[in-house]
């Protein structure tokens, strides 16, 4: 479904369709059954119209203007990027206009290498005259740590960056093992050692 969709083929199919594109028309009707009632209705990537099943994706793109006003409705309300995966499985022949639009958009490849695509808005580029660059890193932050930023960007009023890349796990270390030493274990009735007969002769 996903690969007809990327190939510009949206329409929704039946049943019958899907199982006569998939080349599964030998299935019984118990397990067409449970394709109707169970799979297809639950899987998130299917939406059900009228008893005929289509692909959804996460963004329905039809062309390059879609996609330019999706990435710079994000821009807008701050959301921040789209990643090129979710593009790619929305918008049919989506490398073609991805190559069509240009320097229009933005790629960043995050630290997992998934890439993220962000609108390039041209009317937000400006240069910065050099004596403010000068003041702005002048200015010492070191003795600052980042809870303290954040606090003071609240009280601002300003909401600060969360980080939204996979979080890295610590790697735990393994504890040394210490130096095993003899243990010593209780004696007990010393203090009978001599009064002590053994019976067992009998």
């Amino acid at each position: 479904m996903k690969t007809r969709h990327q190939n510009g083929d949206t329409h929704f199919l039946t049943l019958d369709e899907i199982l006569d594109e998939t080349k599964l028309l030998d299935i019984t009707l118990k397990q067409k059954q449970w394709l109707m009632n169970e799979a297809l209705l639950n899987n998130p990537k299917i939406e059900v119209r009228d008893g005929m099943y289509g692909f959804k994706p996460k963004y329905n793109l039809k062309d390059k203007k879609a996609l330019l006003r999706l990435l710079d409705k994000h821009d807008q309300l701050g959301l921040g990027g789209v990643l090129l995966d979710d593009v790619e499985e929305g918008l049919p022949n989506f490398a073609k206009a991805i190559k069509a639009l240009g320097d229009q958009i933005i790629f960043v490849t995050r630290p997992d290498k998934k890439k993220i695509l962000f609108y390039n808005d041209k009317h937000c580029q400006f240069t910065v005259d050099e004596e403010f660059q000068k003041l702005w890193r002048s200015i010492p932050v070191d003795s600052i740590d980042e809870e303290k930023i954040e606090e003071y960007l609240k009280r601002q009023g300003i909401s600060s960056m969360q980080e939204t890349g996979p979080k890295k796990l610590p790697v735990q270390k393994r504890k040394k093992q210490g130096v095993q030493r003899k243990r010593h274990f209780k004696t007990h009735n010393n203090h009978l050692a001599g009064m002590l007969e053994d019976y067992s002769d009998g």
